[in-house]
């Protein structure tokens, strides 16, 4: 995860106030993740408008200047948020299909984790919806919507191979296809309902209940 915002100091060049020891530099790549965690933040904030990046500098306390030696424009830094996303939740993935056969119970799994990623950080959900993207560059949400294009592909090949190796449908194919799509319309929904009530509706309200309709 990123790291609390709390580790963000402010790296100035005015002199220590007189007893106090100077502020330490960051590490190579410390600034970077600190922006990135200031911009989570304050995407966290029910109702935020559009984050501008003087609103990020003040936040941080550096210069509109100090942040672009860490990054070549706003798009780039939402870009680090959409890695952090992507790392995150194939990482994740991956570690559900090693230990989970496949077949509905995977499926639901990918789902309630994705869902549960998206409660834990409000900022990413807004991110992964798109409602934080809406006027910065194209590109952004062309990543996101290959985001859940990857998760409907990963939904379609599990239950596709669990319906085949069970014998379960006689068009393992077309049933994994139509099932991978509604699952996905349904994590999109989700999330998009989660982050547009500023936070209150919570995306895995009666989850099971819901997965059970589906599967």
């Amino acid at each position: 995860m990123l790291p609390d915002e709390s580790s963000v100091s402010d790296h100035s060049a005015e002199a220590a106030d007189a007893g106090n020891p100077p502020r330490k530099r960051p590490k190579p790549g410390e600034r970077r993740v600190q922006i990135l965690q200031a911009l989570a933040q304050m995407l966290e904030q029910p109702g935020a408008e559009r984050v501008t990046t003087a609103a990020l500098a003040a936040r941080l306390q550096v210069s509109e200047a100090a942040l672009y030696r860490h990054f070549a424009s706003k798009a780039q830094m939402f870009e680090g948020l959409i890695d952090f996303v992507e790392t995150s939740v194939f990482g994740l993935v991956n570690q559900i299909g090693e230990r989970e056969p496949a077949g509905p119970a995977r499926a639901a799994r990918i789902v309630a984790m994705v869902l549960q990623f998206g409660e834990k950080n409000p900022g990413m959900a807004r991110v992964m919806v798109g409602d934080a993207l809406v006027y910065e560059h194209e590109r952004l949400q062309q990543r996101m919507n290959q985001l859940f294009d990857k998760l409907e592909a990963a939904l379609r090949q599990c239950l596709r191979e669990g319906a085949a190796e069970n014998g379960a449908a006689l068009t393992p194919d077309a049933d994994a296809q139509l099932s991978a799509s509604v699952l996905t319309a349904f994590m999109v929904g989700r999330l998009q309902r989660f982050a547009r009530s500023g936070f209150r509706r919570a995306p895995t309200e009666r989850l099971e209940a819901c997965l059970a309709r589906m599967l």
